[in-house]
């Protein structure tokens, strides 16, 4: 270098790629001679004092003409072509070129070693498209452009300057432990060093400190750039990843920040030139001598290949220069690790959607806008990686083999992916050549058998609603979704200020739109609403589109209007993000009113969007995905504070909805299969509410329709190109997302009877419309409770007008799940007796009376009645006698009416409820008796029966137990029946009332009952105890037991020993060895019984002698007999 250079250690990494283009020595005479002015002041800087640091300089100094010449040089020629334009190059310019050379925006660093970088359009462009001061107006610089005068160090992005690694403002790009944030601490720490700018060649070390586990590593960093971009890098750290490694960053932040402080050289092949000869040599010679294990071997080479004079090496002009820059015909772009950018989307593929694995994939899709934001080309070439590595997916042969849709998430990605499509299709700057090549390649891809089909009934059929209109509203006539995904893509490639004009533009079509179809629809208004239904309709609908037009053009609205965006920097994976604050911005032009401004756009455009009249597509996912779009614009509309401005805007955009006929979905005539409008009206009523309360009640009042399910599909009604499969064939079309509009409809009421409390008028409209339009019980019960809710709250104070609604609404529930299977029936009932209990005494009473067309008679009796005659139901209303009685009367007519319609399920509980009042008990026992010869089974007589001796009425209890026992059989081998109890109950019951008694039931028993063990149990208990020990008055006990030898028990004896004989043959016909000793036992019994009377033991003798005669081939069992009974 100048007066003998200064030497440098070599530090930096072998060279990051080979040089691209020869350096030839041109004549001395085109440079300086050493010593000359052009090659002073080689400090640290190697600038000397003509170096003005970008942002170094006294307030308001101009920069020297050369530094602004250089700066343009640098940023748009390559090098090479410098050289060749100028036969001489003074090394003052050489220098200042090197010098701007490098990237001067930290934001592009950020892009490249961070996820993305979230600061609006252009980061911050449309704010300054939107009024901003002439110095910030216009598109943001291109990638390495200047930036304006006062800016910070190095061009840094207003925000990201030497905050970025301190406090929540600063920029960054999130996640303390990314790249980029790693970088600036390494920077702050101190740990690069060494840094060296040889011609477009940077490198340095960089030490990542000591910690408690690891020892401090220094890694050495080399970076290539070329016109304002990073073309290469390498690292000691071997890193493997997408974006570049932590000590990249830092070294290429202390280039941008401390560029006063960077060791800076002309290429090397010009510091060469200046050598003679001895210096050449000497030069090589050290360089061998300190790298001569690794470049000797490569030094005898070149060598001998230079003294031969026929080598490859001496047929070319020149040699080549790893720090000269770039050549002509290089493309300019950043350094892309391709291979990590495949790898990774693969990676992320084969996890399917989980493990995060959505999330980083939208992470890198960001990336590619942000690249394109900034007209990196990389954007486009990344987005191409990312496709081959979508179109390798392995599910989708699988997929296409199983006749299988595609997951959701996985569809959502694939959705984005075309989306990202168009914008680089229509980048209004693309050159011909390239958008051919681009549409060669998708339908490259569009032809595999694998690539998935677009879902949703979007294709181009789709009719164009901007033909009808004026030409000179829009510049182009093509249709709404094409027009917004031009917004779209100027918005991506840095083009707000013409993204902003276009919107402007679409908006004006859309309001003109609006006042023709007004007018059509003033001259139909008279015939549909006398017909009721309309085929008009919008095929297709903006939301939910692939396209997200309303989407597309209210971002690009809001973000002009945007309040301190440029310095808001995030990762777009942060958990928490500060909500964003508007202002109002004057539209620029092309609007008709001139008071309008850019948010009120926003919000007009939103709501024209959400209240379109649109029919609902087909298939899950497409239906699915309105209704997230659907929330997703509401979400953001919720952000919006609404002021004056913003409320007229609303106003005035309800109240051309309302009057829109079939083109509105909030129109008072719609399409069969239109979209519901109940979400969209939730949030306009709960936002016009406090301004315009009779506009949000008659908007939310119209939107609870639920058409689909109302009307039947008129014959003459073929407007609708599909929905031909149906659920229930002409009734229904196949709305996946039924359930989910079914229960935003109730959100829609509920948030109404909310707001209503108090106000009868209001509540009784909102009513009707429940009742009218809420077709699922139990949507209409969760409204009920909720009403029920927020009429009885915890203080006490209860509002007896919404408490009624609540109780109609009930009511309601009752009626429509009488007749149906409800498996919450039994919950509902209990619900609406708390619900009448809290209204009040003649509500109760109503109920009771009407029960027939609310309730079951089951119901009816074991809960209503029941609960309706309990002392907490009476001490909860502080009932006086008079109420009692009449609570009471209405329970026991109630009860004796469901006795008479399901005597089976109600005759006890008639008994109960009528205890008190011995007339209707009477009637209550009389419908029993009579029910007891028809359908009731003995169970439920059993049970009546033993109701009826607790509550001391003995002889009627054994009335019914004998009619239970006429209904009952018990066969041999039922020893476990549950009925058992119950027949040892009447015995029992039958025997203390008396020997006539126990002779009438006898008979009974014999007949219904053929089990040995409880025949002989019965006779067992008989002959216990004397009978008649009941104490019935009028009645004597003798005192005597009862003989088995006499009636009426030797008839049950007889029975009892014939079913031992019975039981002993049937199960000696089937009997296994393991069984043996149990039926021995089981003979033991019988004996028992056959020794009861006096000629019993020859009875038994002959039975077994019987047994082993007949089954003397059972050997073994037979001898057991012999064993036991001789």
């Amino acid at each position: 270098m100048a007066d003998g250079g200064e030497r440098e250690e070599l530090l930096s990494p072998s060279p990051v790629s080979p040089a691209k283009r020869l350096c030839s020595w041109p004549s001395p005479q085109a440079h300086h001679p050493r010593g000359s002015p052009g090659a002073a002041g080689g400090g640290a800087g190697g600038v000397g004092s003509s170096c003005l640091v970008l942002g170094a300089r006294p307030h308001l100094q101009p920069e020297s003409l050369l530094d602004c010449a250089a700066k343009t040089v640098a940023e748009k020629w390559a090098y090479e072509r410098v050289e060749e334009r100028f036969e001489r190059i003074p090394e003052p310019v050489q220098r200042r070129i090197v010098y701007w050379s490098f990237p001067r925006n930290e934001r592009e660093i950020c892009m490249y070693s961070s996820f993305q970088y979230r600061g609006g359009p252009g980061a911050g462009a449309a704010g300054g498209a939107a009024g901003a001061s002439p110095a910030e107006e216009g598109p943001p610089p291109p990638p390495g452009a200047a930036a304006p005068a006062g800016s910070a160090p190095g061009g840094v992005v207003a925000g990201v300057s030497p905050a970025l690694g301190a406090g929540p403002g600063a920029a960054g790009c999130g996640g303390e432990g990314l790249p980029f944030r790693r970088g600036i601490r390494l920077l702050d720490s101190g740990s690069v060093e060494n840094v060296l700018q040889v011609g477009f060649h940077l490198s340095g070390t960089v030490t990542e400190l000591a910690t408690t586990s690891e020892p401090a590593v220094t890694y050495k960093v080399a970076i290539s750039f070329d016109r304002c971009k990073i073309t290469s890098v390498t690292c000691g750290c071997g890193n493997k990843d997408i974006f570049y490694c932590a000590h990249v960053v830092a070294l290429s932040l202390y280039r941008i920040r401390k560029p006063e402080q960077v060791k800076l050289r002309l290429p090397i092949s010009e510091t060469l030139f200046q050598m003679n000869r001895d210096q050449l040599q000497k030069f090589i010679q050290y360089l061998i001598t300190a790298h001569h294990t690794e470049v000797l071997p490569t030094a005898q080479k070149l060598a001998d290949e230079i003294l031969s004079s026929n080598s490859e090496i001496n047929q070319v002009n020149g040699a080549p220069d790893p720090t000269a820059g770039a050549s002509i015909d290089d493309e300019n772009c950043w350094h892309l690790d391709e291979e990590q950018v495949k790898e990774q989307v693969k990676l992320f593929l084969s996890q399917g959607g989980y493990c995060g694995s959505g999330k980083q994939l939208n992470s890198m899709f960001a990336k590619v806008r942000e690249m394109l934001r900034m007209r990196d080309s990389n954007g486009a070439r990344m987005l191409t990686l990312i496709t081959e590595q979508f179109m390798a997916d392995p599910r989708l042969t699988l997929w296409r083999q199983q006749g299988t849709n595609m997951t959701d998430k996985c569809r959502q990605l694939w959705d984005e992916l075309g989306a990202l499509w168009v914008c680089i299709i229509l980048n209004p700057h693309c050159k011909l050549e390239e958008k051919s090549c681009w549409l060669q390649q998708l339908q490259k891809w569009s032809d595999l058998d694998v690539c998935p089909l677009e879902d949703g009934n979007y294709g181009h059929e789709l009719p164009n609603i901007t033909n009808a209109l004026p030409q000179s509203a829009i510049h182009s006539p093509e249709h709404v979704p094409t027009a917004c995904a031009r917004v779209d893509a100027l918005r991506s490639h840095g083009y707000p200020k013409e993204a902003l004009r276009l919107t402007v533009a679409i908006i004006n079509t859309l309001r003109l739109q609006q006042q023709r179809q007004l007018e059509i629809y003033k001259h139909q208004k008279k015939e549909l609403l006398q017909r009721g239904t309309t085929t008009i309709t919008n095929l297709e609908g903006w939301v939910g589109h692939p396209l997200d037009p309303i989407g597309c053009l209210f971002l690009t609205l809001t973000e002009a209007c945007r309040l301190n965006d440029d310095g808001y920097l995030e990762m777009s994976d942060m958990n928490e993000s500060r909500p964003p604050v508007y202002q109002h911005v004057p539209v620029a032009a092309g609007s008709p009113n001139g008071s309008e401004s850019y948010l009120s756009l926003a919000l007009e455009v939103a709501l024209m969007g959400l209240g379109q009249q649109r029919v609902m597509p087909e298939g899950l996912y497409a239906q699915d995905k309105v209704c997230r779009n659907e929330e997703q614009l509401l979400s953001q509309l919720q952000e919006l504070q609404l002021d004056d401005e913003l409320v007229q805007t609303l106003q005035k955009q309800c109240i051309l909805l309302l009057e829109g006929g079939p083109f509105s979905g909030l129109g008072e005539v719609i399409h069969r299969e239109s979209v519901p409008m109940h979400t969209f009206a939730k949030y306009l009523f709960s936002a016009l509410l406090p301004h315009d309360p009779d506009l949000s009640y008659k908007l939310a009042l119209r939107a609870m329709r639920l058409p689909v399910l109302e009307n039947s599909a008129s014959a003459g009604d073929t407007s609708h190109p599909h929905h031909m499969v149906s659920v229930v064939p002409s009734r229904y079309p196949r709305w996946f997302t039924l359930g989910h509009l079914e229960s935003q409809q109730c959100e829609l009421a509920s948030t109404m009877l909310t707001a209503a409390k108090g106000d009868t008028l209001r509540l009784r409209t909102i009513l009707e419309a429940i009742q009218k339009h809420i077709h699922s019980s139990s949507l209409i019960f969760k409204l009920a409770q909720d009403a029920f809710k927020i009429a009885t709250p915890t203080d006490n104070s209860t509002d007896s007008t919404l408490l009624n609604v609540a109780l109609e609404l009930g009511l309601q529930v009752m009626r429509m799940t009488l007749s149906t299977l409800n498996w919450r029936r039994r919950e509902m009932v209990r619900w609406l007796v708390t619900c009448a209990t809290e209204v009040g005494v003649r509500a109760l009473v109503s109920i009771l009376q009407s029960w027939y067309t609310l309730f079951t008679p089951t119901e009816a009796t074991s809960i209503v009645a029941a609960t309706a005659v309990s002392h907490t139901t009476i001490l909860r209303l502080s009932l006086d006698y008079p109420q009692r009685e009449e609570l009471a009367s209405c329970a026991r007519t109630l009860a004796l009416q469901c006795a008479m319609k399901d005597p089976q399920s109600c005759a006890l509980s008639a008994l109960t409820l009528c205890e008190k009042d011995h007339i209707a008990f009477e009637a209550a026992y009389q419908i029993a008796i009579d029910a007891a010869a028809g359908g009731m089974t003995h169970s439920q007589l059993f049970t009546i029966a033993r109701y009826m001796e607790l509550r001391g009425y003995p002889l009627r209890a054994f009335k019914l137990a004998s009619l239970a026992m006429s209904h009952l059989n018990l066969a041999y081998n039922q020893d476990t029946h549950p009925a058992i109890n119950d027949v040892l109950w009447a015995c029992a019951l039958s025997h203390s009332l008396g020997k006539n008694e126990l002779a009438a039931l006898i008979p009974l028993v014999v007949k219904s009952v053929h089990c040995a063990t409880v025949l002989s149990d019965i006779l067992r208990r008989c002959t216990v105890t004397a009978p008649g020990l009941a104490g019935i008055p009028g009645r004597r006990s003798s005192g005597k037991l009862m003989s088995t030898d006499k009636a009426p028990l030797r008839q049950l004896l007889d029975a009892t020993i014939n079913a031992y004989i019975n039981t002993t043959h049937s199960r000696l016909t089937h009997i296994s060895p393991r069984h043996y000793g149990e039926f021995i036992e089981f003979l033991s019994k019988a004996r028992e019984t056959f020794l009861l009377p006096q000629d019993g033991h020859l009875q038994f003798a002959q039975f077994i002698d019987n047994l082993k005669q007949i089954y003397k081939g059972k050997k073994k069992l037979m001898l057991l007999v012999r064993e036991r009974f001789g």
